[in-house]
């Protein structure tokens, strides 16, 4: 298990899901990666909603809310949160960068400040300065995150935004006969860019939680009312994997890296 106490900038360090059924949502994340739930009040334009925050051991691991009704039409689906020294700062910089900004940093006291955000390719993205909680405590174990990857129509221009607004260095190599380019926070493999596969493909940041046996886990996902997308498969040198989609269709993988 690998607990985290901070993010460098760059990092990915937290993810929440914004789905159409969060109750069935609960059950199903429950049932496949055994996370229990703390729940918060949170405000909406349509009175006071919930926030879960998912945990493994009583630690963070991952948010899930119910969607706003002003976001109906919306495809529910993982966000992908980027730690950012100043997210003031930061969104500038993706303005600049020629990404969209869809509402001013927004603070969440005691927690931290935040906004969303799209990068020059049409993916999703959020930013967080931590004001307290930090984002995912436990990554790289079963049921938490254990990487981050951008599926993009043009990975050199997605890999120049993210360059330039978080100030990570990306590296590209040959990767089962694909460019594949990871982006490295202060030195560190935070999150990687390929690739899309499918013209039709949104443009999307994947979530990867780490799973002990991946053929069980899609097995259990699909018994959970979920869907195995790509069943498990291997990668010389990375690990196995697979990909899933929950009830509501909410595409993510599971990975058993190799040690």
């Amino acid at each position: 298990m690998s607990f985290v106490e901070s993010y460098v900038q760059g990092a990915p360090c937290w993810i929440d899901l914004v789905t159409t059924d969060v109750d069935s949502a609960r059950t199903f994340y429950s049932g496949l990666f055994g996370w229990s739930y703390d729940d918060y009040p949170m405000p909406s334009s349509a009175g006071e909603m919930t926030y879960s925050m998912g945990t493994i051991d009583g630690r963070n691991v991952a948010g899930l809310m119910q969607q706003a009704p002003e976001m109906v039409g919306d495809a529910p689906s993982w966000q992908t949160y980027i730690a950012v020294d100043d997210a003031e700062a930061a969104a500038e910089r993706v303005t600049e960068e020629g990404g969209t900004v869809l509402f001013p940093v927004d603070e969440i006291p005691g927690s931290g400040r935040m906004t969303i955000a799209f990068d020059t390719v049409g993916a999703k993205f959020g930013l967080w300065q931590t004001t307290g909680h930090i984002g995912s405590a436990v990554v790289n174990q079963h049921g938490a995150p254990i990487w981050h990857e951008l599926q993009a129509p043009d990975p050199a221009a997605a890999a120049a935004f993210y360059s330039a607004v978080l100030g990570v260095e990306p590296k590209t190599a040959d990767v089962g006969g694909i460019p594949y380019t990871e982006l490295f926070a202060s030195g560190k493999s935070s999150a990687g860019i390929m690739p899309k596969q499918d013209a039709d493909q949104p443009s999307t940041w994947l979530v990867y939680f780490g799973a002990d046996n991946p053929d069980e886990t899609a097995t259990k996902a699909a018994e959970l009312g979920g869907t195995v997308l790509e069943p498990a498969f291997d990668i010389p040198g990375i690990g196995r994997m697979a990909v899933l989609a929950d009830p509501q269709g909410v595409v993510f993988a599971v990975m058993r890296g190799e040690s």
